[in-house]
This record gives C-alpha cells, structure tokens and sequence, in this order.
C-alpha cells in the first residue's frame, strides 16, 4: 500500500473524529481538544480514551469553569465511566490544575493564552505551566490539530510518529506533505495509527512511499 493510501484512509484528524469543529476557532471547540489530548496522552487504549471524552461531553463538563465544578469525586465518576480507571485518581487531580490555571490565568480561554505567546515556544512552554502533568506528548497530540488554526504551533512529533517515520524513511513530515500534497495533520495522524495499530500489534503491512 502506498503511504498516500494509507493516509487517505487512517489520516481522519482525532478532533475530527470526536466532533470537534477547530476550523470554527472558538475556544469552546480548542478547549475540548485540548481535554481529549488529555485523555489521549496517557499509555491508555484509544477506544477508553475516547470513551472517556465522549462521557465528559455527554454530562456537559467540557469547558475550563465546568471542570473544575465539577470537583475531584465527580470527575473520578466520569473517568470510571468511560473505562478510564487505571488513571482516574491521578487524571481528576491533572483535570482540576490545569483546567483551575486556565480559568484563573485566562479565563478559561485557550486563544488567549495563545495571542499572549511570542512564538511556538512560547505556546508549548505556556501550556505546560498550566500544570506539571502537560509534557511533551500531550502538548504534541494538541498542537497536531491545533497547527493550521493557530499558526505559530509547531509541535515535535511524538514518539509514536518518530517511530513510524523511522520505519518507513520519512525524514521530515511537512516536506514529505507538501511534496505528495498530503495534509500534514492528516499524515501525522496515520502515522499515529500506523505505529499503534500495526508496528506495535505486529501486524503485517508494507506501506511504500
């Protein structure tokens, strides 16, 4: 299969999967995201993660004020809910620190903290103060989506991706996107999945350039 195949038919944007509109650029829509890539960033099934996230926006806990209503009990509750039980305790702590930075130090508006950031590095140095459990990778699932809304993100590839980059040769995901007129969103997305769903399964599946 040609890696442009594979692309067209695993490279659907997460945020896009879930229902998010980031293209709409409101914050409302940034926040969620960023509560799924959350989610996300843990060594955690997709399938409980997006479980998880889907019971969050069923009880309406998905902007910075509601989340942290809702209190660590009932943020332990929703996490159980969706499967999530491995890190509820520990993620309901997260949940309620960086949700509680978010309110207090922008209004629970991420776009703000966004506008208040020089460059890229600024961002992701900006969103890891929101609380000490926002490393790397969460940063970088967020900002994969987040990169043509908000156009000084550019976010390292996680180690997922790196991984499958590495196995199919690919040295630089955005030139690679240009050259073959792919999405670099969608490009990185299946990679994503490629690592996960194939490489670490050990599923058999040649994919070419």
């Amino acid at each position: 299969m040609k890696l442009k195949d594979f692309v067209a038919r695993y490279g659907r944007p997460y945020s896009t999967m879930l229902g998010i509109n980031l293209r709409l650029r409101k914050n409302e829509d940034a926040v969620k995201w960023f509560l799924a890539a959350i989610l996300y960033s843990k060594p955690i099934r997709e399938s409980s993660a997006t479980r998880t996230y889907q019971c969050f926006e069923k009880h309406g806990v998905v902007t910075a004020r509601r989340i942290v209503g809702a209190g660590w009990d009932r943020l332990v509750k929703i996490l159980d809910e969706g499967g999530y039980t491995r890190y509820d305790f520990s993620t309901a702590d997260k949940l309620l620190e960086v949700f509680g930075n978010l309110e207090k130090w922008y209004g629970g508006d991420l776009n703000k903290l966004y506008d208040r950031s020089r460059d890229g590095v600024e961002v992701e140095a900006n969103l890891k103060k929101l609380g000490k459990g926002i490393g790397e990778t969460t940063v970088s699932i967020f900002l994969r989506d987040m990169r043509h809304i908000w156009k000084k993100a550019a976010p390292k590839p996680t180690p997922l991706v790196t991984i499958a980059m590495e196995r199919l040769g690919v040295r630089d995901l955005e030139e690679y996107a240009k050259k073959h007129r792919i999405h670099p969103v969608r490009l990185e997305t299946a990679l994503v999945r490629y690592s996960k769903n194939f490489l670490k399964k050990r599923k058999p599946l040649k994919i070419v350039l």
